[in-house]
């Protein structure tokens, strides 16, 4: 099994089936988060309704700003993913068109190398027609 933070290598190409593999286990890591954090959130919320005690407003308060603390950091991350992940997805874009338009290129190369063989082997059995009739013309004359 593949770790979960494993990232492809910066050295080599980049693999465009790997992209998703990786945002699987971003989106599996991250919903494992949410739900650990959650966890442990509602495991302390039942701890503090289970004493005899009222919940202490100060406790009350340090929840929800845990719990909303935890909200905008799983925002922004998700955020940051998003935009890491366009960028390679805009890059592999950028490397692709590159690819098409080189590919364009050399089959446009290839169209103008046959033509010039074309050309240039229809000139040269014009040629030998020529030298041919030239010989036959010589030949028909001497008798």
């Amino acid at each position: 099994m593949e770790p979960v933070n494993a990232a492809p290598n910066p050295v080599g190409p980049p693999q465009p089936e790997a992209v998703p593999a990786i945002s699987a286990s971003a989106d599996r890591a991250r919903a494992e988060l949410h739900q650990e954090i959650e966890r442990v959130r509602v495991g302390v919320e039942e701890m503090l309704a289970e004493q005899s005690d009222p919940v202490d407003v100060d406790i009350q308060r340090e929840l929800d700003d845990l719990r909303e603390d935890t909200r905008l950091y799983v925002k922004k991350r998700l955020r940051k993913s998003e935009k890491r992940f366009e960028r390679s997805v805009r890059k592999i874009g950028e490397r692709t068109a590159r690819l098409e338009q080189r590919i364009d290129q050399v089959e446009a190369d290839r169209v103008a190398a046959e033509y010039r063989i074309h050309s240039e082997t229809e000139r040269m059995l014009d040629g030998l027609l020529a030298e041919v009739r030239a010989i036959a013309d010589l030949l028909t004359k001497e008798r």
